[in-house]
């Protein structure tokens, strides 16, 4: 995977959370893993198509979820992740993706997203990768959200 495919989303997370009202959020921890994400409590993937092949996962625990929401929802209490919550995250990892996809655009590459699809479950593997890919940790005000990116121009 090239790295100068990896700012795009970055990019997209540091520009994007702070206009949805979290604190400007800061790269905790990068590193590469190999094919399979493990899942941390919710997990939304949305697959790149065109001239970017792949996949990107917003992985996160449950009570990260719960923070994003409720913020996402001006601050109202999110005791439950349900179907609300849920769709707040997806719509989160939707607007994180279609930045990083207009980044991308930026860099002279056309491509597609798919739609978000949400897991929610502790340590099940999801392989978006045939080999390696990068894992970046983002803090956002105490909480992390791991951003998974395996992709290629094809």
């Amino acid at each position: 995977m090239d790295a100068k495919l990896v700012n795009p989303f970055v990019d997209a997370f540091t520009t994007v959370m702070p206009q949805m009202g979290f604190p400007p959020p800061q790269r905790a921890n990068m590193g590469v893993r190999d094919q399979n994400v493990k899942g941390l409590g919710v997990s939304v993937i949305v697959g790149f198509t065109k001239q970017l092949r792949g996949n990107v996962v917003y992985n996160m625990d449950i009570e990260t979820a719960k923070f994003i929401a409720s913020t996402m929802m001006m601050g109202m209490p999110v005791a439950e992740f349900d179907a609300m919550a849920q769709s707040a995250i997806s719509e989160m990892s939707n607007m994180l993706t279609a930045n990083a996809a207009t980044n991308l655009t930026g860099m002279g590459l056309e491509v597609d997203i798919s739609t978000p699809s949400l897991s929610i479950g502790n340590s099940f593997q999801v392989k978006i990768a045939d080999g390696k890919y990068l894992s970046v940790d983002m803090d956002l005000g105490g909480h992390t959200v791991e951003i998974d990116i395996a992709v290629d121009q094809s």
